[in-house]
């Protein structure tokens, strides 16, 4: 190889996954606008009806904002890194890909859900979950990888364009899921022993462990996330 084509490779991938990560920041600040639209809808009807229900939305950063959503939190986090996929990923098998093999290259926001007493009591023990990322390029093409719906609703990445309409479609989706994922009991078994320092700090910090699925596996968790 000469060292001009080296040269041509660096700077061609290099100003690709610069414009990647633009358009990424550029989709997390809208996703962050249609977050805070849709929490203000949420008060506005729930809120009068039972003023327990915690709902607000907060900004923690340029890459990463937090939903309150009664017993959950939120999260919605831009990885600073573009990305592109193992060349079996079907992304591969895209006549749009196949035209140009630099738009695979995909920023991407990852969508958590945490127990919002993790937050309140500051249990760094608690366990959060993956619901769903939200894969996009240069061009605004993206997909979503995720639990459920979320794993085949948003696949068609020739096709679909990020706009606020489709943010707040993917948005909904997620908060559905969440909403339905129950806090569960950890079985007995799991539970029946604890250690004497578990208990004298419990009163103070709260570190007993706690996630909505610990010590459980459901068909549907263990299902792999749609590639489409």
């Amino acid at each position: 190889m000469k060292i001009e084509d080296l040269q041509k490779q660096l700077v061609s991938k290099s100003c690709v996954k610069q414009d990647v990560f633009g358009i990424t920041k550029e989709v997390f600040g809208q996703l962050n606008e249609v977050v805070e639209e849709i929490t203000k809808d949420l008060e506005i009807h729930v809120t009068p009806c039972d003023s327990r229900v915690e709902l607000n939305f907060k900004s923690s950063g340029e890459y990463e904002s937090r939903m309150t959503l009664t017993g959950d939190a939120v999260i919605f986090h831009m990885h600073t890194n573009v990305f592109s996929f193992p060349p079996s990923h079907r992304i591969f098998k895209s006549p749009y890909v196949q035209k140009d093999d630099l738009n695979a290259y995909c920023g991407v926001i990852n969508i958590y859900n945490f127990l919002a007493d993790s937050f309140r009591f500051h249990r760094l023990n608690d366990s959060g979950y993956l619901i769903g990322r939200i894969f996009v390029n240069r061009d605004k093409h993206f997909f979503v990888e995720g639990q459920n719906q979320l794993g085949f609703l948003f696949n068609d990445f020739s096709t679909l364009e990020l706009n606020k309409e489709k943010l707040r479609q993917v948005v909904l989706t997620a908060l559905n899921y969440i909403i339905n994922f129950d806090l569960y009991t950890p079985p007995y078994p799991q539970v029946n022993q604890v250690k004497l320092h578990e208990i004298q700090e419990l009163s103070h910090n709260l570190k007993l462990q706690t996630g909505k699925r610990l010590g459980f596996q459901f068909e549907a968790d263990q299902k792999p996330m749609s590639d489409f």
